[in-house]
């Protein structure tokens, strides 16, 4: 999996900008608001950004994204409750662990087509969701994973401090979405528009469909599931909520709302829904009607992701 230099070092450099102003807007803005909503951005970044890797560079629309995201949560707290393990460690045998998962998930789920897949993907994450309710002496049922989330210090990072954990989640971020976007330039990613586009086309001229499908699959699953890690060390816990079905369907609205042809799309969709959920649960007790009409009016207005429609104005301009 290649990619030409160039575009590695503008991405490269961008990267390193946005870090930059990451970790510069706590002096500039000292507000815990700002601190905790950073924080919680990192996490639903990662959410959307790895589920456009199916949706928008491999057409394949997974409802049950969501249940990758509960996972990593949950492999992270019991590997740190029951493991007393260091926490890069903790995180890599989480990561490893969600990965087979989704190897054993995808081998079903990507042979399928459209809507079967969709609703496949679904049917997973309802099961998982079940088994995290059911299995009470592991998973502490419907209350969550009980008695916190140990954070020991490690290379003198401490991520029981907002501050510290500020910055690893913010490096974590860039860091992850660095990642995917080389994935999304390499021919790897080139493959995936290919098969979106015209799947006959790419058997036939040899692309093994199934492979890149189901690799995209478990990458996508994976660093879905980083996303879970960040919220679970943010609340201390982890909650079945992580992999309910309205996990993914938040992520799917972030989507829609960002969009998909553009790589920060789902960032930015996941910025617009955290902060109009911010802002209406602060004058309504009633925030999923009036979020839904929000979505209705964004959607149904623009009929395209903000970005998108950003991305055909500027197109339109220069050809203008």
């Amino acid at each position: 999996m290649t990619v030409r230099a160039g575009g590695f070092r503008r991405d490269a450099l961008i990267a390193v900008a946005a870090l930059v102003v990451l970790l510069a807007l706590p002096y500039l803005w000292q507000s815990s608001a700002m601190v905790d909503f950073v924080i919680r951005l990192s996490a639903y970044a990662l959410l959307a950004t790895s589920l456009n890797l199916l949706v928008g560079y491999a057409g394949m629309t997974s409802f049950g994204h969501g249940m990758f995201f509960g996972l990593g949560a949950y492999a992270l707290g019991l590997s740190m409750q029951r493991l007393s393990i260091p926490l890069p460690l903790a995180m890599l045998l989480s990561l490893v662990f969600v990965g087979l998962v989704a190897v054993v998930i995808g081998a079903i789920s990507v042979r399928l087509k459209e809507i079967y897949f969709a609703f496949i993907t679904l049917a997973f994450q309802m099961l998982i969701y079940s088994v995290i309710i059911a299995w009470v002496p592991l998973t502490g049922g419907d209350q969550g994973l009980q008695g916190g989330i140990p954070r020991p210090p490690f290379l003198g990072i401490r991520l029981d401090q907002t501050s510290h954990l500020y910055v690893f989640s913010a490096v974590m971020l860039v860091t992850a979405l660095l990642l995917m976007r080389v994935i999304a330039q390499s021919p790897f990613g080139y493959s995936l528009r290919l098969i979106r586009d015209n799947v006959d086309r790419a058997s036939f001229i040899g692309v093994d469909v199934f492979r890149i499908r189901l690799t995209v699959f478990v990458l996508a699953a994976m660093f879905g599931s980083l996303g879970g890690m960040i919220l679970a060390l943010f609340v201390s816990g982890a909650y079945p909520e992580f992999a309910n079905w309205t996990q993914s369907g938040e992520a799917i609205f972030m989507v829609m709302l960002g969009g998909t042809t553009t790589f920060l799309g789902p960032t930015l969709g996941a910025a617009i829904l955290l902060s109009l959920n911010d802002v209406v649960t602060r004058f309504t007790e009633h925030h999923g009607l009036a979020m839904g009409i929000l979505i209705l009016v964004v959607v149904l207005g623009l009929r395209k992701g903000v970005t998108d429609v950003l991305a055909q104005w500027w197109q339109e301009r220069k050809v203008s």
